[in-house]
């Protein structure tokens, strides 16, 4: 029997059967008129996979990584320790390579030994300094608790320091020295651990300046030629402003304590003190960034006002301040001025910086790498001229505000500011 669908009604109203046949023929031309169903590409899901098993390999190597640099972080440490003083040595060895036609580790060997001598020196020098400023001390204990008694006895009306107060002092002092000035062999024995990682601090410094050229080449023959040009200039950058910026505060440190040696002796005080004194000011004042100037001249004006008295500890407070005056004005800008550009807020914020990452070191490093991320950061990147006036970039003298110029105006500016860089 053939089936039929159901009636419809027909232009006069009338219904009529529609065949089946007719129906279906009707049903898959809708179909096929019908826009298809949207499908997910089959890509997807590799991309979606892939992309998970990504994240995943990133995450698990970044979790490695952190676990090996808190495991590792005193050799990480004593690595960049090690590299900042080869950078620094590096102008050194090439030059004692070049001009005295010696191979590289002989040169890095020489600049040690320098060292060397230099520590057997202050060794040698301190110690005696160190026991005739205890005996300075026992004998003259009395005396400045008089002196200080007396003081306080014409201002507040009584006596600022008991009486048995400057004998203890001078007991606690010779115990001091007793126990550890003369002690070199204990001090070597509780300090081990020190003397391990600056042995090793040493022997990475020494490989790394003896063979810096090498290394250089190794890392530039992976990089493309344009990366190697930008390497090659921070490189540099780099180098010029560690080495600058040491070779420049040590030059300074000279200066400073062999003045300041010459000072003292004027005033009275011992060579044996003397001597270790101005070395501790030059190199406090030179080479510990904001803080170093007070801490340097602080020890040993005091130093001078306990042995010699008020007067010549005033006469040496004059002459750091007269000092750190002439060094600000003529010689650090003639010695530092072309190794090491850096602003003041910025020199006293990476010192701060530094010192709270890494303590000592770091405030000592932080200076050079502070000059050369500004030196970096100055000398790369696209740059326009300055063409707005501002009306207080004039030295304090106001000046009416420039009319705001037309967008035109502007557009051309900086279309041909762009055209000449």
């Amino acid at each position: 029997m053939t089936t039929t669908e159901p009636t419809s009604p027909d232009h006069q109203g009338r219904t009529a059967d529609v065949p089946a046949h007719v129906a279906d023929a009707a049903r898959a031309n809708a179909a096929a008129a019908a826009p298809p169903a949207p499908q997910k590409p089959r890509w997807v899901d590799r991309f979606v996979w892939g992309s998970l098993w990504k994240v995943v390999a990133v995450v698990l190597a970044a979790t490695v990584l952190l676990i090996v640099a808190t495991r590792a972080s005193d050799l990480l440490r004593m690595l960049i320790v090690s590299m900042f003083f080869a950078l620094a040595m590096v102008p050194a060895v090439n030059h004692i390579h070049s001009r005295w036609g010696w191979k590289r580790g002989a040169a890095v060997g020489f600049v040690y030994a320098c060292v060397v001598l230099f520590v057997v020196f202050m060794v040698v020098v301190l110690i005696p300094g160190i026991i005739e400023f205890t005996d300075q001390v026992q004998a003259n204990s009395d005396d400045w608790v008089a002196s200080i008694n007396d003081l306080g006895q014409n201002v507040a009306g009584q006596d600022l320091i008991a009486p048995s107060s400057g004998q203890d002092a001078a007991d606690a002092t010779a115990e001091f020295v007793e126990e550890y000035g003369d002690n070199v062999l204990g001090f070597a024995a509780s300090g081990i651990g020190l003397l391990f990682n600056m042995l090793t601090i040493a022997m990475f410094t020494f490989y790394m300046a003896a063979d810096f050229p090498k290394m250089e080449r190794a890392l530039m023959s992976r990089m493309p030629p344009a990366r190697q040009q930008v390497y090659g200039w921070v490189t540099d950058v780099s180098i010029e402003q560690t080495g600058g910026y040491f070779y420049s505060r040590l030059l300074l440190g000279v200066i400073n304590g062999g003045l300041a040696f010459v000072v003292m002796l004027f005033l009275g005080l011992s060579p044996l003190l003397a001597l270790p004194l101005a070395v501790f000011m030059g190199f406090v004042s030179e080479f510990i960034p904001a803080i170093g100037t007070y801490i340097g001249g602080a020890v040993p004006i005091l130093v001078v006002f306990a042995l010699q008295g008020l007067t010549a500890a005033a006469i040496l407070l004059v002459w750091v301040v007269v000092y750190q005056q002439i060094e600000n004005l003529f010689l650090s800008p003639r010695l530092s001025a072309q190794t090491m550009e850096l602003n003041g807020a910025i020199a006293f914020g990476a010192a701060l910086a530094g010192g709270a990452i890494a303590g000592p070191m770091g405030a000592f490093m932080a200076l050079p790498v502070a000059a050369m991320i500004t030196a970096v950061i100055k000398n790369t990147g696209k740059t326009y001229e300055v063409v707005y006036e501002s009306k207080y970039d004039t030295d304090g003298v106001l000046v009416a505000p420039p009319t705001a110029p037309s967008p035109a105006d502007a557009d051309e500016v900086t279309t041909g500011s762009a055209a000449t860089t």
